[in-house]
């Protein structure tokens, strides 16, 4: 997991110091759509090309047929890679093999993610596990207090003896569940409104 987000640390210093201060100020944070499991393949073509870009990944451990154990370093977002670009270099990125698309929003144009859900993964991954989860709507939502995802709201599942939350990011209609201690753990306004 580390060796990618390494490689991607070290081509985004590489790639913000080769931009203009414009494009700096214009660039913003996009999922991009890639074939599914080539996620680790665009980003190295997106690493050549020097577009910055994050590509989450979990630890899971596989039993082979044979026997054998495995960890793998998995996509904690099946099918979608992170970019950092200004609207005019989209084109570039859909040039490269396996990104399919960038998530747009309304009307066709691409759906900027805020820049604070990137900069909470990226630190909070470093912090706490976290695991690919399918997407919940329903379920008690909380916010998280304090730690690298402070301020995030979630859904609370019990796994085994733990409190996960579950956090979606709307823009992709993805989730992934979080380990929280329960003190680190608050109902949202709409939560306590409900139980009131």
């Amino acid at each position: 997991m580390r060796e990618i987000a390494h490689r991607s640390l070290r081509s985004e210093r590489h790639s913000t110091l080769d931009r203009s201060p414009e494009t700096q100020c214009a660039s913003r944070w996009f999922a991009v759509y890639t074939s599914s499991r080539h996620e680790k393949r665009v980003a190295q073509h997106l690493s050549q090309r020097q577009i910055e870009f994050y590509l989450p990944l979990y630890r899971s451990e596989r039993k082979w047929s044979d026997g054998s154990r495995v960890t793998l370093d998995l996509p904690l977002f099946p099918g979608y890679i992170f970019v950092h670009i200004g609207r005019a270099e989209r084109v570039r990125v859909l040039e490269v093999p396996g990104a399919l698309a960038v998530v747009g929003g309304t009307g066709g144009q691409p759906a900027p993610l805020p820049d604070e859900a990137i900069d909470a993964l990226r630190s909070g991954l470093e912090l706490r596990s976290a695991e690919p989860h399918p997407l919940l709507t329903v379920g008690a939502r909380a916010r998280i207090r304090s730690g690298a995802f402070a301020g995030m709201e979630g859904i609370v599942v019990r796994k085994k003896n733990s409190f996960r939350v579950v956090i979606t990011l709307e823009h992709i209609m993805r989730s992934i569940a979080v380990e929280v201690a329960e003190e680190d753990l608050e109902p949202t306004l709409s939560e306590e409104a409900t139980h009131v």
